[in-house]
């Protein structure tokens, strides 16, 4: 059975697996705060269809409740423990939706139809900033279906990632953000790149890059907005040329090759 992935921009991406449609991390706005959609059209109407989504942190661009608005009814929410306590939006959002919400810590497991989600640690600050200390550890996913597929959000490069997340076959990594600098807690393109050589999956789509800019730094390091992609491409290819970069346009999809 194929597995297929969309990137619909930033750190949202589709993986239909055994039937089953997963969506990661939604945001649906053309502007949040001060960052403004640059590249790509808005995802369409079918990218909230869903069986059931994951949001790896608290951060507004990963758990935006307006995205999560447009969710059909029932559909089935897999976040942090703690999250529904620290951000009064996702209650009400769920409430309004009927939303399905399953919080987990690293280590623990739900299923959804036919695949499994395991939560796995991240290496990132989970508070929900800037509005107070309240902290819930950010977390990535294993999906398991016909394919074990890692959905990493967002996260700094960290010893035990290869062992916690095990074998897989397709890695959605983070290589860039969505500013000039990248601060602690992330991977740039190169980490990201070292991420893949350890988790050695059979092929990695760079995710959460090219897609949201603060407004009116456009002209400042414009090559961190624009280079991410490629560059993954580039070092992965020293580092491990045996794992295939599926380097996706925004709404653009793929089946890799997982058997």
């Amino acid at each position: 059975m194929s597995v297929e992935v969309t990137w619909w921009g930033h750190a949202t991406v589709t993986v239909e697996d055994s039937g089953v449609r997963v969506l990661t991390d939604p945001l649906f706005v053309r502007r949040l705060a001060h960052l403004r959609r640059r590249r790509g059209a808005l995802p369409p109407a079918e990218a909230a269809r869903a069986d059931v989504v994951l949001v790896s942190h608290l951060h507004a661009d990963h758990l935006h409740p307006a995205s999560l608005a447009r969710l059909a009814p029932g559909t089935r929410l897999v976040v942090p423990r703690g999250a529904t306590a620290a951000v009064p939006g996702l209650r009400r959002v769920a409430a309004a939706r009927a939303l399905r919400v399953t919080e987990l810590r690293a280590g623990e497991e739900c299923t959804a139809g036919a695949v499994t989600v395991r939560a796995v640690s991240a290496a990132h600050d989970g508070r929900r900033l800037p509005y107070g200390p309240r902290r819930v550890p950010a977390l990535g996913y294993v999906v398991r279906g016909a394919a074990r597929t890692y959905f990493a959000g967002d996260t700094g490069l960290f010893e035990e990632m290869a062992a916690e997340v095990g074998p897989c076959e397709v890695a959605l990594l983070p290589v860039g953000g969505w500013g000039p600098f990248l601060g602690h807690g992330h991977l740039d393109a190169r980490r990201a790149a070292q991420a893949a050589a350890r988790l050695a999956p059979r092929c990695a789509v760079p995710v959460h890059y090219g897609t949201y800019w603060p407004i009116g730094l456009d002209a400042v390091r414009p090559h961190e907005f624009h280079a991410p992609g490629q560059e993954f491409e580039r070092q992965l290819a020293r580092l491990a040329p045996e794992v295939t970069v599926h380097r996706l346009g925004h709404g653009e999809s793929v089946r890799p090759k997982v058997v």
